[in-house]
């Protein structure tokens, strides 16, 4: 059937503006439900409707009301957008003292014997409990030239580590090079977003590849959701990872692990059977 949106015939050829193909009515339907689950989402969360001038959800799922509002609410979103990176922007000024080193007031220490590098102490302090702790403690009230060292971290990522501290966010390479040693330090630092950051990375990455790594920094960290991903994924690839020349290092290092492993391999063997998989 000839359709008035997505027909490729001349729009003074077209049929009537009422006929549609089965796909844009389909299409219609879907902007339609999703605008509707839009604005009754937002009017839930929204305290003050006047304030934001958004006209109720129609109680109808049918109602083409939404599609009224679809122009008001891309601007909205679109507002909404520029204000977040004008946010952005004028916090990377951050990032700025620390490289052009402003003002800067204590120094932080690799464990490789590398230089030390200049940072904030309000800086360190807001980002991690940890942190502030140290330098409220009578050893670190004094001149800048003081000198906190972060053993665990060499000189690549300390550096990493307070990128991610003044800017929030790393560049994609490092994170890779330096996600399990950043994890850790998040995890003993309490730095919640940066382990969540990591995380969120090592989740989206995990392959047979590298799982034994982040099982292993699961386990050191505690992570108890990360482990349980890190064994199922093991188990369901079981031949491929216990075979490999990684896990001949990896088990003698963590018989433990090695331990879990199996019994995570024989409980899942065991289910199957049981349920006649």
């Amino acid at each position: 059937m000839d359709c008035s949106i997505c027909s490729s015939m001349p729009f003074i050829l077209r049929p009537p503006r009422n006929t549609i193909c089965g796909t844009c009515y389909e299409g219609a339907r879907n902007v339609i439900t999703l605008m509707n689950k839009l604005e009754i989402d937002h009017h839930c969360k929204s305290t003050d409707k006047t304030t934001h001038n958004i006209p109720a959800p129609s109680s109808s799922p049918n109602s083409c009301k939404p599609l009224g509002n679809l122009s008001k609410w891309m601007t909205s979103m679109k507002e909404i957008e520029e204000d977040l990176n004008k946010k952005i922007s004028f916090l990377s000024g951050l990032i700025v003292a620390f490289r052009d080193q402003i003002h800067t007031d204590i120094q932080l220490k690799p464990g490789n014997d590398g230089p030390s590098i200049p940072s904030h102490r309000a800086l360190l302090a807001a980002r991690s409990e940890i942190f502030r702790n140290m330098l409220d403690s009578d050893g670190c009230k004094a001149p800048p030239s003081d000198t906190i060292t972060l053993p665990e971290l060499n000189t690549e990522e300390l550096e990493s580590l307070l990128e991610f501290l003044y800017s929030g966010n790393l560049g994609w390479d490092k994170l890779e090079k330096h996600v399990y040693s950043l994890f850790l330090a998040a995890d003993k630092y309490e730095i919640t977003y940066l382990q969540h950051f990591c995380e969120r990375y090592m989740l989206s990455s995990l392959n047979a590849s590298n799982v034994l790594e982040i099982l292993e920094t699961s386990d050191v960290c505690s992570n108890k959701a990360l482990k349980e991903i890190a064994l199922n994924f093991i188990v369901r690839n079981m031949e491929d990872i216990v075979f490999s020349p990684k896990y001949e290092i990896f088990a003698p290092k963590n018989p433990h692990l090695g331990l879990q492993i199996t019994r995570a391999f024989l409980m899942d063997a065991k289910t199957k059977r049981i349920n006649g998989v």
